[in-house]
This record gives C-alpha cells, sequence and structure tokens, in this order.
C-alpha cells in the first residue's frame, strides 16, 4: 500500500509545511538512506533561510511577484490565475535562453511542458525572506485571490489602491517594478540583477534574518568557490554563533558520510557486485583520513540537539538514537567501520525500521533497482547552490544594470 501525506484544508500553516516535504522529494541533496534529512534541513535553515536545493538563479524571486501583481493589477479572477501565471512563467523560458548567462533556467530541456515551475520551488523563500508578507499555500492564493481583491479595495477605501499597493497585497510595498519588457511578450531577459533589485534583497535579508550566515556572506563577504561553508576563508570574520552551527554541521556531515558509505559496501556485499564493493571500501577508507582531519568529532552530541530543534523539521527519536549511537561506535573503533557487527547492525536496523518491507536488505526487487551510489553525497546544507545565489546578489550590487555609481 502507497504512503500518503494528508493535511487539514482549513491550516494553511500546516498545508504549506506539506507542500514543502513534498517538494523536499525532488530535491538531489534530499536522496539519503538513513532517515538524516530533518537534521540536515534544520542546519540548512538556520544557515541559509529561505534556500532550497532545486533554486537556480536569484531574480526568479522577482520574476515570480512580478507575475502575480501584474495579474493582480488585471483583476484576473480563478481559476483563470492559475492558467495565466503558469503561461506568463513558460514565457520567460526562451528569452532567458538566449541571453548570455542562462544557466539555471527553468525549463531548459522540457520548454514548455516543465512540470516544476519557478513559483513553486520559491514560494516558500518568498515568505521567508519577506517578499510575500502573508502566510498562504500558493495554491490557497491563486484560488481565492478574488478575496484578495475585494480586501485590497476595502483597504483603499473602495477606489484603486495607490501605485498598485494597499496594506491588504501580500507583496512587499517595497517591491521594485519589473523592467519595461517584462510581460506576457518578454524579450531580452537576463538574471542580471538592477542594482535596486539587489539592494532590496539584501535589506530582506537584515530585516528577516539578520544574525543568519548567508546575511552576514551577502553583506560583507565577496563570492568564494569552495566546497563546504565551513572552509570559507572569511570564516574569522563570522559570528560566534554562526561558527559554532558550522563547527557542529562539519561534524554532523563528516562523521555520517561513513554510515552512507557503510549502507552501500553493505548492499553490494549483498548483491555480490565485487566493483562497488572494492569502490565503497576505498570510500570508508577516504572517509577515515576525513575523520582524522576534522576537528569537531568529539563535540558533545547536546549542543547537536540543541541547534537543530525547532526548526520547523520533525527530528524522532529514532534519528536521534541512530545518530547517538553511531557516533559513539566510529570513536570507539577510530572508523573502522566496515568490518564491524555493531556498526553494520545499526545501519541495518534502522533502513529496516525506515523502510520496512521496502528495505533493500529485505527486498530482492527494490535491491535489483539500486544503482550502487545511494546517498553517497556529502551533506553540504545547500552551500552549492547558496553559493550562485549569492553571486547574483554579489554581482547586482557591484555591476549590474543601472548599478551603484
Amino acid at each position: 500500500m502507497p504512503s500518503t501525506l494528508t493535511w487539514i484544508d482549513y491550516d494553511p500553516a500546516a498545508r504549506e509545511r506539506t507542500l514543502r516535504i513534498l517538494a523536499l522529494f525532488q530535491e538531489r541533496d534530499s536522496r539519503e538512506e538513513l532517515g538524516l534529512g530533518a537534521i540536515r534541513d534544520s542546519f540548512a535553515d538556520r544557515l541559509f533561510p529561505g534556500t532550497s536545493t532545486i533554486q537556480t538563479r536569484l531574480r526568479y524571486m522577482f520574476f515570480v511577484p512580478w507575475i502575480y501583481r501584474g495579474l493582480e493589477r488585471k483583476r484576473v479572477l480563478p481559476p483563470v490565475f492559475a492558467i495565466k501565471a503558469r503561461q506568463m512563467e513558460t514565457v520567460l523560458i526562451d528569452p532567458l535562453l538566449e541571453s548570455s548567462d542562462h544557466a539555471g533556467v527553468f525549463g531548459k530541456v522540457a520548454g514548455k511542458s516543465v512540470k516544476r515551475l519557478p513559483s513553486s520551488v520559491y514560494w516558500n523563500g518568498l515568505g521567508v525572506w519577506g517578499i510575500r508578507q502573508r502566510e498562504c499555500s500558493q495554491d490557497e492564493y491563486q484560488s481565492h485571490v478574488d478575496k484578495l481583491y475585494k480586501r485590497i479595495e476595502i483597504s483603499a477605501g473602495g477606489g484603486e489602491e495607490e501605485n498598485g499597493f494597499s496594506e491588504a497585497s501580500i507583496w512587499h510595498p517595497r517591491l521594485p517594478e519589473p523592467p519595461s519588457n517584462f510581460s506576457d511578450k518578454t524579450k531580452n531577459l537576463s538574471f542580471t540583477l538592477e542594482y535596486e533589485e539587489a539592494s532590496f534583497l539584501l535589506d530582506r535579508f537584515l530585516e528577516s534574518h539578520k544574525e543568519s550566515l548567508l546575511t552576514h556572506l551577502a553583506q560583507k563577504c565577496e563570492p568564494v568557490d569552495c566546497e563546504f561553508p565551513w572552509e570559507h576563508p572569511d570564516r574569522d570574520s563570522f559570528s560566534a554563533v554562526q561558527k559554532d552551527l558550522l563547527d557542529y554541521a562539519e561534524f554532523f556531515s563528516v562523521i555520517m558520510h561513513g554510515a552512507a558509505f557503510l549502507y552501500n559496501l553493505m548492499l553490494a556485499e549483498l548483491s555480490d557486485r565485487r566493483e562497488l564493493k572494492d569502490k565503497h571500501r576505498g570510500n570508508l577508507d577516504k572517509w577515515k583520513v576525513d575523520l582524522q582531519n576534522c576537528q569537531h568529532i568529539g563535540l558533545p552530541l547536546g549542543g547537536l540537539w540543541e541547534l537543530t530543534s525547532g526548526q520547523g523539521h520533525t527530528i524522532t527519536s529514532q534519528a536521534m538514537n541512530f545518530v547517538s549511537a553511531w557516533c559513539r561506535r566510529v570513536l570507539e573503533t577510530q572508523g573502522n567501520v566496515a568490518d564491524d557487527r555493531e556498526s553494520r547492525e545499526l545501519v541495518y536496523n534502522r533502513e529496516r525500521r525506515l523502510k520496512s518491507v521496502r528495505s533493500r536488505f529485505v527486498n530482492e526487487r527494490v535491491l535489483d533497482q539500486w544503482r550502487g551510489n545511494s546517498g553517497v553525497r556529502q551533506m553540504e546544507y545547500r552551500w552549492g547552490n547558496v553559493k550562485t545565489l549569492l553571486s547574483d546578489l554579489h554581482a547586482g550590487l557591484n555591476g549590474g544594470n543601472g548599478a551603484k555609481p
């Protein structure tokens, strides 16, 4: 019987959380096999709030509200509103692909038949950064935008709202206007942020998440190309809280990476694939070196739970017990887990509890579908995407169209 997720329709907050969970299943970094995603995402939300691993370019944070606000001003009603919004989002594809910098275009391969639209990917971030100022799901907004129009009319005293804004609008009142070429016949569009747009985003960071590492990097650091956020060359300038988060994020990323390698080694043995067995034993040998080089392996686990709790992700007691037992065993064996019976039992039991009859350890059909490298990408907390977003912001602040003289 397939698993399902349900929510109470009259609870917008619960609905939005559920949609976010469903979206996570489509994110490449969410494909980890031992149920550690809630801990990973709690770190990521504290370090880089409003981001996700499927956000590609920062200017989509303007494209989406520009489309929706334009439809609002025309008083387009549901269900036509959602149809028009989709059409306008897909119209962006061709002009963006024609620009000199087209990396990260939604619909680059699928074209106008693209299933995942930018609006669904950026909707949560628009709220987290305060660009969208009302708590509602995207579907709820599109389906009931006519009620928004009534509130706007009441707020404006029955007349047109000044400059298209009112206290009833869901968009920030200082949202920059779109360029003149932004319409249902958009041409010559690019990802380059205008200075006004970049400044607006920086203000949103400062107002909504002033103490986050994302805001610090946006405000004070040049773009860099390091593999993990804890390798940032300006780390000495980070606050004590930011450094503490990174210390624990590195600790968790490094020590749990070995569990993923051991899981794959056990599957390679079970399926009798010699090449993969050698590969994952080699991965575990390299991991032991990373373990020895990590300065934070001895951090107390209590701090891990303090830092990751209350971030909107449910960290179960079973997950905490598994992480605690794994960390203890890694320290006891000094990373020699490849043939350690207790380490193998931890991984085996964890995957069995999570997947039940779908466990690769007991379901031959599911094992046959295993490609040999499940969840072996080391956790980097969306850093790869964040680097691109920060580069876009930096370019807008320092050299984009209409840059500050």
